[in-house]
């Protein structure tokens, strides 16, 4: 017999209580959490316009576990697990619709185009292909429009390279997110997937007890479309909703519901289902709020949450307004009083706050997405390390990658007459590939402010340890000046680009003099734009960039005066170091897995609190430039 249709409770018998958000994960509630997954990556097996489940704040070394699992329910009990195939940021077009075939024909080889990894399991027979994301923040463009293109198509035509193909998608997509950088994300991206769910702290148990929970979904119905959705249940959708705009989520929650009346035999879908699967995806439940005891004493559980409808960005109460808005650029704090302040959160990159138990984080998360996050670059943004870098000659071919197209034909005309034949031929020994200069896999930025420089402070001192290792790790450097004496434009910022540390260039840039403007928010903006063209240009290939910054935080050229080079009467007030605040959000919305920043404090004792300010802004280390160092405080392994 199947289970209980709402079968999440709270772990005290109440089988049709919802799951509250931010329960203690007990070993009930760990039960529950593992429960809901099995029953989630069942719904999506057995329905096509399930195809895709999110989970949020998975740990990465349960990834591969859970995929495996996802494997074992759509190949089904007693057969071999379902082929699945691994997407990353090194993910191309080529890669993903395309296969290339060499067969030998006679005495010749003849080449042909196949569907690739993503469609090639649609006309297959057995199970569907599983397509495992580890990372969907750091999912590469081609990835994010191949999921785009395909979760929840009922037919997708793919032309690409002379392959036409009409798909009838097949496969399904297992995705890991966080849910602190969802505000990363496509929504375009996030409403494909129809199933989600929030498994912070998740433990998995043991194979005996992991196996006998999959088995109790192996025998159920796996036929949704004999399943009828109610009219009462579409009007659940929209009270669980609270009437939320987007239809895809309706959609996805009626067909869970479908999904989850189907595993249980039952060919009509009620409110009751659309019940067990809101607390699938683990959706706060509408409902009054619960009346306290007569006798006074505190109920038990977690108190409940006021629904309010997903999608709708939250008002700011009198106690929840900003604090830190009083401070302007002299430091001098308004008369108004403090109303009420942020929970207190450790300092570092760790936190220990609990990620929100919620299907739809990025309905409070900030977002931080480039204004086109699905489509690509003009260049190729990633690729092998044989197809990198500049090309510098040809030499005979091992492959049929990275082909020189000119010196094959070159080397074919050659032979023509000897091979008398009727047509151009071109055989193997005619093949030719690219010979090409090796990429640097690491970049150092410099965001030099001359005008914070005393005479009596030495910063190549704190500047030391990120010079060694730029010459350690052979990595570019990019060195970007403000506030120099004898600038082209003292309201813009000086860019250079060096092969590597040991370029005069560099050396001469630690040794200018000082000027008068300082053009700050231009220099950011000039870093922001070095590094997008930087792994735009290289792709993959660039795989570290450091970005440190030294300055006082003192900019007193806005960014529209260094970038029209005209500027209206009046003074400028405050609006270079605002303008500097506002582009350091740009570098601080950038992959942080691979962007690392740093902020130098020279020390100054005006507006002294300008470069801690700028380093949050940034999401940087502050370095205290002035002092004695440490034998730790400087290296960058350690940062």
């Amino acid at each position: 017999m199947a289970p209980d249709p709402a079968p999440f409770g709270t772990g005290s018998g109440d089988s049709a209580g919802p799951l509250r958000a931010g329960a203690p994960a007990g070993r009930a509630g760990q039960d529950d959490l593992v429960d809901r997954l099995v029953l989630a990556l069942t719904c999506a097996a057995v329905d096509t316009a399930l195809s895709g489940v999110l989970l949020f704040d998975l740990e990465p070394r349960l990834v591969d576990p859970v995929a495996r699992i996802f494997a074992g329910i759509l190949a089904g009990p007693a057969a071999p697990p379902a082929p699945w195939v691994m997407l990353g940021s090194t993910s191309r077009d080529e890669d993903l619709w395309t296969r290339a075939r060499l067969r030998r024909d006679g005495d010749g080889v003849t080449f042909s185009t196949e569907p690739g990894p993503l469609i090639e399991g649609d006309r297959r027979p057995g199970p569907p292909t599983l397509i495992v994301v580890p990372d969907l923040v750091r999912l590469s463009v081609s990835g994010m429009r191949g999921a785009v293109q395909l979760l929840g198509a009922d037919v997708a035509v793919v032309e690409h390279t002379g392959l036409r193909h009409v798909a009838r998608p097949r496969a399904r997509w297992l995705a890991v997110c966080s849910s602190a950088d969802v505000g990363r994300l496509s929504l375009h991206l996030l409403d494909r997937f129809a199933l989600r769910l929030p498994v912070a702290g998740l433990r998995l148990p043991s194979a005996e007890r992991l196996r006998s929970r999959v088995d109790s979904w192996a025998t159920a119905p796996r036929r949704t479309e004999s399943v009828t959705v109610t009219d009462e249940a579409l009007a659940r959708v929209a009270e669980l909703l609270g009437h939320d705009p987007s239809v895809r989520r309706e959609l996805a929650l009626a067909r869970t519901a479908r999904a989850v009346a189907a595993l249980h035999g039952e060919r009509t879908a009620e409110p009751r289902h659309c019940d067990a699967a809101a607390q699938l995806i683990g959706l706060p439940m509408p409902g009054p709020p619960r009346a306290a005891p007569d006798d006074g004493s505190q109920p038990s559980g977690v108190p409940p949450v006021p629904h309010r409808p997903h999608g709708a960005r939250r008002n700011r109460g009198p106690s929840e307004l900003p604090v830190d808005q009083d401070e302007g650029a002299g430091g001098c704090p308004s008369p108004q009083p403090l109303l009420a302040t942020e929970p207190p959160e450790p300092i570092g990159t760790t936190s220990s706050r609990v990620p929100p138990a919620t299907p739809f984080p990025e309905d409070e998360a900030e977002p931080l997405r480039d204004f086109a996050p699905l489509r690509s670059p003009w260049q190729r943004t990633s690729g092998l390390a044989a197809t990198r870098g500049v090309v510098v000659g040809a030499r005979r071919a091992g492959n049929l990658r990275d082909l020189a197209y000119v010196r094959t034909v070159q080397e074919a005309a050659l032979h023509q007459r000897l091979r008398r034949t009727e047509r151009f031929t071109i055989s193997a020994v005619d093949l030719h590939s690219h010979v090409r200069s090796g990429s640097a896999e690491h970049m150092l930025v410099l965001l030099l402010d001359h005008t914070c420089r005393d005479d009596d402070w030495d910063w190549q001192l704190p500047l030391a340890p990120f010079l060694q290792w730029a010459y350690t790790e052979r990595a570019a450097v990019q060195t970007i000046e403000v506030g120099t004496a004898h600038a082209v434009n003292e309201l813009r910022a000086q860019s250079a680009s060096a092969r590597n540390v040991l370029d005069p260039r560099v050396a001469d840039a630690l040794q200018r003099r000082a000027g008068r403007a300082t053009p700050l928010a231009h220099g950011l903006d000039e870093a922001a734009r070095v590094l997008q063209r930087a792994f735009r240009q290289h792709g993959s290939g660039l795989a570290e960039a450091w970005v440190v910054v030294v300055t006082d935080g003192r900019g007193n050229v806005p960014l529209e005066v260094s970038r029209t080079g005209w500027r209206a009467g009046g003074p400028v007030g405050t609006a270079g170091v605002t303008d500097a605040f506002d582009v350091a959000g740009r570098l601080a919305a950038m992959d942080r897995t691979r962007v690392h920043t740093v902020v130098i404090d020279p020390g100054r004792a005006a507006y002294g609190h300008l470069p801690g300010r700028l380093a949050d802004a940034l999401g940087a280390i502050l370095v205290q430039g002035r002092g004695e160092l440490d034998g730790d405080s400087g290296r960058v392994a350690d940062g």
